[in-house]
């Protein structure tokens, strides 16, 4: 596999990485203001597009035409402008849409970047130069915000819910806990491929509130209890698995570990763990995964007090919660299934 930039002079492919910002910049724009809904059923005009979303013409011109020379839209010979299968992403119902999730990293996400010397000069996300506890205390102070993080986890657990369900034989679990569930989609998935499973969604209480809304027009409404709770003291107990989806890569390794104490403390001995997160690679290399690994890894340090772990650092913390970890089931999605099983106390 070539490495990134391969095909370009040194100083040109630095500069390229160096003001890929403002293409991030651009693309978090035109989602902001839909220009991918308004090039759903062909191409449009800049004017036309401008007058639709109340910007200056000339200027929204200029930066359709750096998304098109990022292949992220197209402009037509006579001038317009056209959606690529890439930029069709954008679109709000497209099947496999990242709009929220561009919004997410390009709205407070990309402006926590801005303190990335802080980050590295202290060990500290940037958070906490603002004086906030953490990531979700300030989620909780911006209702818009926590939404739009809401529906970006949504999108990526839609992405990779068909090949986690697949992956494992969950028919005998019982219960699944879903520890950190936030709005509940992944549960309610697990629920409706296995007919004979119940299903706990366990988070904090302003959390739940969005789930229960959510789940209660679900036909799986009926078997899945909605809890809330601090999982850095206690779960549900009882339960036949208990599943934490990037829930982990969000804190530092004292908090995780308090985190599968907690679960350890709740499980029966047959019950297992099934931690769903991204295994960071021991050599980092220039290619398109090791740039995604090492790019969520730095946004964890940003953003939360969290981190990326590697298979003997998952290993480690498992040991130190009561776990032995049984095996990792790589997946087709950005996460792995990393399986733990309760030692004897």
């Amino acid at each position: 596999m070539a490495a990134i930039g391969s095909d370009l002079p040194p100083s040109i492919a630095l500069l390229q990485l160096a003001t890929g910002y403002y293409v991030a910049c651009a693309i978090h724009a035109v989602a902001e203001l839909g220009i991918a809904d308004l090039l759903k059923d062909g191409p449009r005009s800049h004017e036309g597009l401008a007058a639709a979303t109340r910007t200056h013409a000339p200027s929204l011109r200029r930066v359709l035409r750096l998304l098109a020379s990022e292949n992220v839209l197209a402009e037509e010979q006579d001038g317009r402008f056209a959606l690529t299968p890439i930029g069709d992403c954008l679109r709000r119902d497209a099947p496999d849409s990242v709009r929220d999730p561009v919004l997410l990293f390009g709205g407070q996400m990309h402006r926590d970047w801005l303190d990335l010397r802080y980050c590295l000069e202290t060990g500290q996300p940037a958070f906490r130069r603002a004086g906030k506890t953490n990531y979700f205390s300030r989620l909780m102070e911006r209702p818009g915000e926590a939404e739009i993080f809401d529906k970006a986890m949504d999108d990526l657990t839609s992405d990779a819910l068909p090949a986690i369900a697949a992956s494992y034989d969950f028919a005998g679990c019982g219960t699944i806990v879903d520890v950190g569930g936030g709005s509940g989609l992944l549960i309610e998935g697990l629920l409706a491929r296995n007919p004979g499973l119940r299903g706990i969604l366990y988070d904090q209480a302003h959390v739940v509130e969005r789930a229960r809304a959510r789940l209660a027009g679900s036909p799986v409404a009926g078997r899945c209890m909605v809890q809330a709770g601090d999982f850095f003291h206690e779960v549900p107990s009882g339960g036949g698995a208990y599943v934490l989806k990037n829930t982990l890569h969000d804190w530092n390794d004292e908090e995780a570990l308090a985190i599968l104490k907690a679960c350890r403390r709740a499980m029966p001995p047959e019950a297992r763990l099934l931690v769903l997160e991204g295994v960071y690679p021991r050599r980092i290399e220039p290619t398109e995964w090791g740039r995604y690994a090492a790019i969520i890894d730095v946004n964890l340090l940003v953003s939360t007090s969290g981190r990326q772990r590697s298979v003997d650092e998952f290993r480690a913390l498992f040991e130190a919660a009561g776990f032995a970890l049984a095996r990792i089931v790589p997946l087709p999605a950005t996460v792995a299934m990393i399986e733990g099983v309760p030692k004897p106390a």
